[in-house]
């Protein structure tokens, strides 16, 4: 048993515990990623403890200098990241004192890489944010632009995935406006709720030497200090709010990448998507794949599952700070890389999308779509009560049916059987065209509401700057 244990972690750890160890406890392999962040962090913290006189002038400067010289180095490819220093913060705290001295020991005073770890993740989820945001505003343009060009177009409308009412094209590409306002004002709040600095918080506990925690969360840009030294160490609230508007935008990707899929089919016809976002078929000539839109639809399942991850390894831990912690940063920038593909590959086929504008007419005046309207008229012209009008307009469907026509093709006489008192206004209502230009309320699916709303949009993104 024990030759074959041996046999079995041999290859990858051939020399033993020690290779073990190092390749499950140390981090650098990802989080090398928060680089900038590291360095920001102990800039401001070394001009901190300059300013308090913790450590002398001329040390600061020092380690200032060597601070932009890996800075450099990273930049420019030349740093050597070393897995027997574990993690960001000691690769640069090693390189430093390779560079400046002793000097270089004065940086990590009056802080511990709890809170130094804690507060690089901050900066990175923030910028996160940020980047974020700025994503959903150009894919909230690029459905305002098509929006634009096809608050006329009419389509079917579905509930059930079965056509149910008459709507425009313009009217669909709004829905989604809305759906990335509501992400774009999580992720706004969660920032603002993050927006606070942990360093000072030291391991645990805070620290004895004079720190001035206000200075370096001003300096960082941080609304203020955290509050609490066992909070700030152990929170990853933001990294779990993160992933939770990734999860929830990431849905709202996938609702139309799916709609994508189904109507760039040939017996849908409604779009077509650019060479740009489709793939041919190895075997096949005559196929044109939505892969785009596919790959967008399956990276939520991999969005979602980060969440998930994250919160598991949450869920059990005491105050304050355990190892378990460091598996937040991978299941956080696989959701940051994959969000912000997913976005940009959606934008892009919004922008480039073919509209079938004639398809979805016919398809908007396939299956009765307008009997409701025809329900309404028959309520708002002749007084009928909602249910009796619903009846009558059953039995108008099963006319049509029998004589296979549409419901604005019955002939007047027709009509009349079902109710005397219907007169040529009727025909006013049962056209598409006539159905959406109705649905005028706050809200509806009318064109001019459409073109109101497309101006409401584009004043509030233009008064963002």
């Amino acid at each position: 048993m024990g030759k074959q244990s041996n046999e079995m972690w041999g290859g990858r750890f051939a020399s033993g515990p020690d290779a073990i160890m190092e390749a499950i406890n140390a981090s650098i392999d990802f989080d090398k990623r928060l680089y900038r962040e590291d360095i920001a962090g102990s800039t401001a913290h070394v001009a901190m403890l300059a300013d308090r006189g913790v450590v002398s002038q001329e040390d600061a400067a020092e380690i200032r200098r060597g601070l932009e010289a890996i800075l450099a180095e990273i930049e420019g490819g030349t740093f050597t990241f070393s897995r027997q220093r574990e993690d960001i913060h000691m690769n640069v705290e090693a390189r430093l004192a390779e560079l400046i001295g002793p000097a270089a020991g004065r940086l990590h005073t009056a802080r511990s890489r709890n809170d130094q770890v804690a507060l690089d993740f901050r900066l990175h989820v923030r910028s996160a944010f940020d980047d974020l945001d700025r994503a959903l505003r150009a894919f909230q343009d690029a459905l305002l632009a098509r929006a634009e060009e096809h608050a006329d177009t009419v389509m079917p409308g579905f509930t059930h995935l079965q056509a149910a009412q008459p709507v425009t094209f313009g009217h669909h590409c709004l829905a989604y406006v809305e759906m990335a306002a509501r992400d774009r004002s999580r992720a706004q709040d969660a920032r603002r709720r993050m927006n606070e600095s942990p360093l000072g918080a030291a391991a645990l506990a805070g620290t004895g030497f004079p720190i001035d925690r206000h200075q370096v969360a001003e300096a960082l840009g941080f609304a203020g200090p955290t509050r609490n030294s066992l909070d700030s160490v152990s929170d990853r609230d933001y990294a779990i709010e993160f992933l939770s508007v990734a999860a929830i935008t990431a849905t709202h990707l996938s609702r139309l990448a799916e709609e994508i899929v189904i109507w760039s089919t040939p017996q849908f016809d409604f779009v077509r998507l650019s060479d740009a976002f489709s793939t041919g078929s190895s075997i096949m000539p005559q196929k044109k794949n939505p892969d785009a839109a596919e790959l967008v639809r399956a990276k939520t399942g991999r969005i979602n599952g980060s969440l998930v991850a994250l919160l598991t390894v949450m869920k059990g831990l005491p105050l304050s700070y355990s190892k378990d912690m460091q598996e937040d940063k991978e299941q956080v920038f696989d959701a940051i890389d994959n969000l912000a593909l997913a976005l940009s590959a959606m934008t892009g086929m919004v922008r480039d999308l073919q509209v079938n504008a004639a398809k979805m007419r016919a398809a908007a005046g396939a299956g009765f779509s307008t009997a409701t309207d025809l329900a309404d008229w028959l309520v708002r012209e002749l007084g009928l009560p909602f249910r009796e009008a619903h009846h009558v307009t059953g039995r108008a469907v099963a006319m049509a049916e029998e004589r296979r026509t549409a419901l604005e093709d019955l002939p007047l006489e027709a009509l009349r059987e079902l109710d005397a008192r219907i007169g040529e206004a009727v025909y006013g209502v049962l056209s598409v065209d006539a159905s959406v230009r109705s649905r005028t309320s706050f809200g509806g699916t009318a064109p001019d509401n459409v073109r109101g709303q497309v101006r409401f949009w584009r004043e509030r993104l233009g008064a963002e700057g």
